[in-house]
């Protein structure tokens, strides 16, 4: 497979160039990871919307592989934190550092300072830390001392969390919650991906050296420019956009739930659904668009009420059935 060349002008504004390079990715990104195409999807989805991206599963199931893999692909920055107690605010933003020589105070920036942030169990980290990020993600940007700082072009954070392990965590508050694109599970692979993860093993991969399992950069910011400047064009008729309002309302009245899906909310699945309209070859949003992307997107969104989590509702199962209520525009 060959890797495009991103500093070319006329390159760089080629849409059709820009999404067969972000399909390539998929093929690449397996040469590290098996089974995870809805993953990958997902986090391409997230870059073409400016979006961040919750990854929740069990340890083991490549969570920070995939991020290392696709910043490989993308020929992107990557750096990685590992959320702790013990982490503070600045460990994450950076802070002013005291330089002796000159008598004056310096800022050392932080991790986040970035394309690509992966924040490894973020739930393990209190309330104070988790804000640190709430800016950055909103505002692509930190302040330090009153002075704004802005950060790299692009930004993601990819956040994992351990959806089975509570003790020593601190949930996720709504606001940050929110702040999240896409929430998408990792589940644990079927049995025969599963054998060929350990037949790679044995026959030498090192999950830690990429290079050496043969990923190469397949695209570049510049196919991303590109393509967020074509879904920017994808056409959305009125129709459309009253099935996501629709959809979102319906989550307001449903009887499971305490929290439905704020404006917010709706935005985010339209803009999402644009995208995946755009990856798959069309210029205009249908409403399997929006079905598809409606659980990754608002299933973070909502707040189950405590009766109904004990009869064994889940958040995908309420979108799923408000989803086959909510008529579909023809």
């Amino acid at each position: 497979m060959m890797a495009p060349t991103t500093d070319n002008a006329g390159y760089a504004g080629d849409p059709g160039t820009a999404r067969s390079s972000l399909e390539a990715l998929r093929a690449e990104i397996a040469k590290a990871v098996v089974g995870q195409d809805p993953a990958v999807t997902g986090l391409v989805v997230a870059l073409l919307c400016r979006g961040h991206v919750l990854l929740e599963g069990v340890p083991g199931v490549a969570k920070t592989l995939l991020v290392r893999a696709l910043a490989s692909a993308l020929e992107l920055d990557t750096k990685r934190v590992q959320f702790t107690p013990d982490l503070m605010p600045s460990d994450i933003t950076g802070s002013l550092v005291y330089d002796a020589r000159t008598a004056e105070f310096s800022f050392q920036p932080g991790p986040v300072f970035t394309n690509l942030l992966l924040a490894d169990e973020i739930n393990r980290t209190p309330p104070k830390t988790q804000s640190s990020l709430l800016e950055a993600m909103e505002e692509r940007q930190v302040t330090v001392d009153g002075t704004p700082r802005p950060l790299p072009e692009p930004f993601l954070v990819a956040a994992t969390q351990n959806p089975v392990e509570y003790e020593g965590t601190y949930p996720l508050p709504e606001a940050q919650l929110d702040r999240f694109l896409l929430k998408l599970t990792i589940p644990l692979p079927s049995r025969q991906d599963e054998i060929d993860v350990l037949t790679r093993h044995a026959e030498g991969f090192n999950p830690r050296d990429l290079r050496a399992a043969g990923v190469r950069p397949v695209a570049g910011p510049a196919d991303l420019e590109a393509a967020r400047a074509a879904v920017a064009k994808t056409s959305v008729s009125p129709e459309i956009t009253g099935y996501v309002v629709d959809i979102c309302r319906a989550t307001r009245e449903s009887p499971s739930l305490t929290l439905g899906v704020s404006p917010r909310g709706a935005t985010a699945l339209l803009a999402t659904a644009r995208a995946w309209a755009w990856l798959t070859g069309r210029d205009y949003v249908i409403p399997d668009d929006v079905k598809a992307l409606a659980l990754p997107t608002l299933r973070h969104r909502i707040q189950l009420r405590p009766e109904a989590e004990m009869e064994g509702v889940t958040a995908d199962s309420v979108i799923n059935a408000i989803l086959a209520h909510v008529p579909v525009p023809r």
